[in-house]
């Protein structure tokens, strides 16, 4: 049988291949990755020409799959995916090294909650690599499937596609009301219909944790009317909180260290309970090497009583 690829075939091509594949636009590829447009055009062209097929086809400014396409991207993908976590397997097998392990999390938990538990875990683990990278949650389970990481923490909105991974519900957060220690906005306590008026900091529309918020509060007929200003990070919104310019809904581990000093002010609301689940993810058949198999389930294991110790 003739062999369809030669060496040139090589890893970078099916990355540059499944990018473009992801973002759908040849131009976008090639600004992200800081080269002319025709170089990345070339490396698809070297697929098309060695598998004889078209892998695209045009729709008005963005291109598609065509159907040998579906499955040239399906096999392009596990190849780059099973080659990243091969590195890092290897990696943990050598001599002089005891291994690694890369996680990916969303920002709240990645913030507020790893950091602490990564610290405890290498009191008695201290060798080994640990890395975290913070994205939102959608980047964090692309991070997932393409093997960039080996397990990953986050939030999940109910309609995410998570085709091929492993999910795994491993503690609940909950979304507490805050608001300035003097605040006159509001006082120690609020109700339904008092909510529905107050300024509110918040995520900006489109992002997980803001569709989480406005589901849990619309499933008791919340709807707010003032939404003031929009932050992409747990932080800018405490800070504006601090600075009056409205109230909050926040993961209550975000705001603990804050309620503890008196920098914030926890609003009961006895008529609501607000609960946003967190996910362990990972990739559907992945091995773990001794040392991230020992993180992954130490991370479990810090969950008591369904919320993170």
């Amino acid at each position: 049988m003739q062999r369809i690829f030669a060496s040139q075939a090589t890893l970078h091509k099916l990355e540059i291949f499944c990018m473009v594949c992801q973002m759908q636009s040849v131009t976008r590829v090639a600004e992200r990755m800081g080269v002319a447009q025709p170089v990345v055009t070339a490396h698809l062209r070297f697929l098309e020409d060695k598998l004889g097929v078209r892998l695209f086809v045009r729709q008005g400014r963005r291109i598609a799959l065509t159907e040998a396409g579906e499955r040239v991207l399906k096999w392009a993908n596990e190849v780059v995916t099973r080659t990243r976590e091969l590195e890092r397997e290897l990696s943990a097998a050598t001599d002089t090294a005891v291994g690694s392990v890369v996680v990916a999390a969303s920002m709240t938990v990645a913030s507020y909650v790893l950091p602490r538990l990564f610290a405890l875990f290498r009191e008695s683990n201290p060798h080994g690599e640990i890395a975290l990278q913070i994205s939102n949650p959608r980047a964090v389970t692309d991070s997932v499937r393409e093997g960039s990481c080996d397990f990953a923490l986050c939030i999940l909105d109910p309609r995410h596609d998570v085709d091929g991974l492993n999910v795994e519900r491993i503690w609940e957060e909950q979304l507490v009301l805050v608001a300035a220690p003097d605040s006159t906005l509001i006082g120690d306590a609020a109700d339904i219909q008092t909510l529905a008026n107050l300024p509110f900091i918040t995520s900006p529309r489109n992002q997980v944790r803001r569709e989480l918020e406005d589901d849990a509060l619309r499933a008791y007929g919340i709807v707010r009317n003032r939404i003031v200003l929009e932050f992409g990070h747990p932080e800018a919104m405490k800070q504006a909180v601090r600075n009056h310019a409205g109230v909050a809904f926040v993961l209550e581990t975000s705001v603990r260290d804050e309620l503890k000093r008196g920098l914030l002010r926890k609003v009961e609301t006895p008529d609501l309970n607000l609960p946003v689940p967190m996910f362990l993810v990972h990739r559907r058949g992945k091995t773990f090497s001794a040392l991230q198999a020992r993180l992954l389930n130490f991370v479990r294991d810090a969950a008591i009583d369904g919320i993170p110790a």
